[in-house]
């Protein structure tokens, strides 16, 4: 049975979901950032610029309040196994974004939550009841329907969202794990502290120096972005419980469908509608079981 956040004393479910919803407005400005800059840059470049400024302001945020505390762990190897997953998610996500229309990018990714029901079995124990394993085998359906594998329209970039959404799955379970053990803003330091140092490391086989002030203004946004949208998602919790406004993570949909259509000109077709109504309909189905009160 999933565990139900309970939201505080002061929970304004209507701010939850203001938040959550700015929040997924904020992560398809961002990638359509990215798929505008991949034409120019490689994307490990591209990647160090998204991880490096987003530690960059956490350590502004927390260092003055935490000081040296902010690295204290007790599960190094853990934070650093979170952080790798983290930065093969962002890797594989950002590479295949150029190739592959926004909206059906994102639409990939939204089996992410399926991902985490199917491998918190085995890595955390949790019991996956029939109903749940029936979902995850809808959603994955779903995936299919949107890549269209064998089909004349798929693109091998497909496989690397794939790729993406189960590492951030994993990820994901990570956190949860460190979740009580380590303080949060910990975590949120170690996501992307290893994926900065690796990437420094690789940033100078794939440099280009960006000629105009607008490329380093978008290249420096992404941490912005990413950094700010996952505070209103941690903000968001704050005001209400997860299970009432994680539903409302599928209106990057919308958002991913007019950043696609103003930057790019792309139209989702059919099958990219039809899969992703599959793909979140199998997560509202497990949202939906995780609410009902367990039996005794």
């Amino acid at each position: 049975m999933a565990e139900i956040t309970v939201p505080s004393r002061t929970s304004r479910p209507l701010r939850g979901v203001l938040f959550m919803c700015i929040a997924c407005a904020l992560f398809p400005i961002m990638n359509g950032i990215v798929k505008l800059l991949a034409v120019s840059y490689e994307p490990q470049q591209i990647v160090w610029f998204r991880i490096v400024s987003h530690l960059v302001l956490v350590a502004a945020v927390f260092m003055p309040r935490m000081g040296l505390g902010l690295l204290h762990t007790r599960r190094i190897g853990t934070q650093f196994v979170s952080s790798v997953m983290m930065l093969l998610s962002t890797l594989f996500f950002f590479s295949a974004v150029k190739s592959i229309p926004v909206a059906e990018a994102i639409s990939v990714t939204f089996v992410a939550p399926l991902a985490v029901v199917l491998l918190a079995w085995p890595l955390l124990g949790e019991r996956i009841t029939m109903f749940r394993l029936a979902a995850v085998v809808v959603g994955f359906t779903g995936v299919l329907i949107v890549i269209r594998p064998g089909s004349a329209v798929f693109q091998w970039a497909s496989l690397l969202l794939l790729g993406s959404a189960i590492c951030y799955a994993v990820y994901q379970i990570l956190i949860r794990r460190l979740a009580g053990i380590d303080a949060p803003a910990t975590s949120i330091f170690y996501s992307v502290l290893l994926g900065a140092i690796l990437m420094s490391l690789w940033l100078p086989f794939v440099w280009k120096t960006p000629v105009a002030w607008t490329d380093w203004a978008l290249l420096c946004s992404l941490g912005l972005f990413g950094a700010l949208g996952h505070y209103c998602v941690a903000k968001a919790m704050t005001y209400a419980s997860a299970n009432f406004v994680a539903p409302f993570n599928y209106t990057q949909m919308i958002g991913s469908v007019i950043v696609g259509y103003l930057m790019f000109a792309e139209v989702p077709d059919f099958y990219t509608w039809l899969g992703t109504a599959v793909i979140v309909g199998a997560g509202l189905m497990v949202g939906w079981q995780g609410r009902r009160p367990a039996k005794t």
